[in-house]
């Protein structure tokens, strides 16, 4: 397994958060990537333009798998667009001790 990246993900960077800590515990509840990208669901282009107000994930924060591990991708525009939020998604992986990988 990677070690968790320490350094914090470049402003233009993509990034993946992954459902494990750094002792290799597994992060509960499993639902956890769903959870954490439906509370970012409203940084949707689409809605700051008057679009579509039915839930859809934010194209910015995505859940997915990697390596079979439950995660959350994070487009690093999110940091031009709304710097809280990416500040939030940081702080979610520190504070509960997840390994952030980043990506190009």
């Amino acid at each position: 397994m990677d070690a968790p990246n320490s350094e914090s993900p470049q402003p233009e960077s993509n990034f993946i958060i992954q459902g494990v800590t750094s002792n290799g515990k597994a992060f509960r509840p499993s639902d956890w990537a769903e959870r954490l990208c439906g509370i970012m669901s409203q940084f949707h282009p689409d809605k700051i333009q008057g679009g579509d107000s039915h839930l859809q994930y934010s194209p910015y924060v995505l859940p997915s798998m990697l390596n079979g591990i439950r995660s959350v991708n994070v487009d690093g525009r999110l940091r031009e667009f709304e710097p809280l939020a990416f500040h939030f998604l940081l702080n979610f992986a520190k504070d509960n001790d997840l390994r952030i990988v980043n990506r190009t």
